[in-house]
């Protein structure tokens, strides 16, 4: 089933195509107006605002609270009975130290509060997350996809592995250009999204 779209495509493949194109120069233009650096952090108002700008020209429901309930493979997101309440708590989650930073992560991606572009909205939130209080962002280079999608998979019984992998990926250089642009492409990539260069759009 094709998503109902501002665009008016009735084809996967070209939704997918035009998705990707459109959101990855969202993207791009979060970081070079200095918007991104204006958001809330750590909130899901923070999140929906991520959202809503990079997907805003392609789905009405862009920053919005999906009203569906949603699964990958055999696991099922928070029930939408439940998803105000999961990101009250999720809002009041401390965000001091690394450790309490991954596991908000987390709770917000078992909340996935969005009907579609849940992953690539807050790996960017997350790396917000730790450049307002750690000074640091994740070198999404260095995070290869299997490892990165096993440990997500496995994170709401045990985070250990994801926090493994993302504390080995950190880095300092937290206003680099390339290193977002490149991270952009990898989080798509993750999504099976790679037509696109962010960088070159």
């Amino acid at each position: 089933m094709v998503l109902e779209n501002k665009l008016g495509i009735t084809s996967q493949i070209a939704l997918a195509s035009a998705e990707e194109k459109i959101s990855k120069q969202k993207a791009r233009q979060l970081f070079e107006t200095g918007a991104l650096d204006t958001l809330e952090v750590g909130t899901f108002a923070g999140l929906a605002s991520i959202h809503h700008y990079l997907f805003a020209g392609i789905y009405d429901f862009a920053g919005k609270l999906r009203e569906v309930n949603i699964a990958k493979g055999n696991f099922r997101f928070a029930p939408v009975m439940y998803l105000q309440q999961a990101l009250k708590h999720i809002d009041a989650m401390p965000q001091n130290t690394f450790e309490a930073i991954v596991e908000k992560y987390v709770e917000m991606n078992i909340a996935h509060p969005f009907r579609e572009g849940n992953g690539r909205a807050t790996r960017m939130w997350l790396d917000l997350i730790l450049k307002k209080e750690l000074k640091q962002v994740v070198d999404w280079n260095a995070v290869d996809k299997d490892d990165y999608l096993l440990a997500m998979e496995r994170s709401p019984v045990k985070d250990v592995e994801i926090k493994h992998l993302l504390k080995q990926a950190l880095t300092e250089n937290i206003h680099d250009r390339e290193l977002y642009m490149k991270g952009i492409d990898v989080s798509y990539f993750y999504e099976g999204y790679s037509e696109f260069r962010t960088g070159e759009l």
